[in-house]
């Protein structure tokens, strides 16, 4: 969606996003902080459009540029994402993508997993920049011909993120995962009385299935990995939206995107195991990396992940007719019986 400008300058958490759109404005800070983009000597602003607002949250903007070098190079035509946030410049996933370009995540990468190439930051709109690169979600390629193979591709990459460790001073447990779980469920007893007593005994299924999950060593993790989050280009697949990384279980991120691949199963292919190859193929891959002791975690954040889902499912109109398949799923998974 590509929001018209008059919708967006009036948000009082952020009174600077008029100027985020103002094509002088842009142009003078672009080439005031943007040193990264080479010994330019000028930056021209093509086309500015915002694509993405959540209000007084942030916004998503592209802005078509051609920057001229100093010498007699011929211009260059790029596409920069500006990444705005109202509690404040998110200089951590500005500062985690430079160092994973650094750290073999560029574009010209041998193993072709990388990341956008990080631009710059504007203080002043509280923006951090990005080039934007071409691609497919693999949302849209894991079911066709060749998705087993991407889908363990993908686990390559996130490996390559979880062995490149990147500090952080973030930390997501396993009694963080579950209590996402015990402050969303219970929203629903009230609206949903008919499901009250169903999703208790998930809740407390949940807790012991937590309980059970082995511990294993922590690294960096993306902690929002789903299908949406990793660019198709070709051979290369681009990592994207590292807003949420931080040290914890690798088993999660593998968890997190197979639900993910079940729930949009379910719901647009009439079976949650209709990609169970892929699904597989993906567990599999992880404990070709990091050994069979991972596979039991795999599968229980999997599941608490659809455990989730269930209230995902009642705030978007298009996905609530499969909310009690949700619940049936989740309570086939988690072994429960009336």
């Amino acid at each position: 969606m590509v929001w018209d400008a008059s919708e967006i300058t009036n948000d009082p958490t952020m009174p600077f996003l008029d100027r985020t759109l103002d094509r002088i404005e842009v142009q003078r800070q672009f080439q005031h902080h943007l040193s990264s983009l080479g010994r330019c000597k000028d930056i021209e602003i093509q086309s500015i459009r915002p694509i993405r607002y959540k209000p007084e949250r942030r916004c998503l903007i592209e802005y078509d540029v051609v920057v001229k070098p100093q010498k007699n190079a011929p211009p260059e035509v790029m596409t920069l994402m500006g990444k705005v946030r109202a509690k404040g410049l998110d200089l951590h996933s500005y500062q985690l993508v430079k160092s994973l370009w650094s750290a073999g995540f560029s574009a010209d990468s041998e193993d072709y997993i990388s990341v956008p190439e990080p631009i710059g930051t504007i203080p002043d709109f509280q923006m951090w920049l990005q080039r934007k690169v071409p691609g497919v979600v693999s949302t849209e390629l894991l079911g066709r011909s060749g998705g087993i193979d991407l889908a363990r591709r993908i686990v390559d990459a996130a490996h390559k993120l979880h062995q490149a460790n990147i500090p952080s001073h973030r930390i997501h447990s396993l009694t963080d995962e579950l209590n996402i779980l015990h402050a969303l469920l219970p929203k629903l007893f009230k609206m949903h009385p008919q499901w009250k007593e169903r999703l208790k005994r998930i809740l407390k299924a949940s807790e012991e299935l937590g309980a059970a999950i082995p511990t294993s060593k922590t690294t960096g993790i993306h902690r929002d990995f789903y299908p949406d989050q990793v660019l198709v280009d070709g051979s290369r697949l681009y990592l994207l939206d590292l807003d949420l990384y931080c040290q914890g279980d690798p088993a999660l991120d593998i968890g997190n995107f197979i639900a993910h691949i079940t729930e949009q199963s379910l719901r647009t292919l009439g079976s949650p195991d209709a990609l169970v190859d892929r699904e597989a193929a993906m567990e599999q891959r992880l404990v070709e990396l990091r050994g069979e002791t991972i596979r039991a975690a795999v599968r229980a954040y999997n599941t608490l992940t659809l455990v989730r889902h269930i209230y995902i499912s009642t705030i978007f109109p298009e996905r609530s007719p499969f909310t009690e398949s949700l619940i049936e799923l989740c309570e086939k998974r988690l072994k429960i019986t009336e």
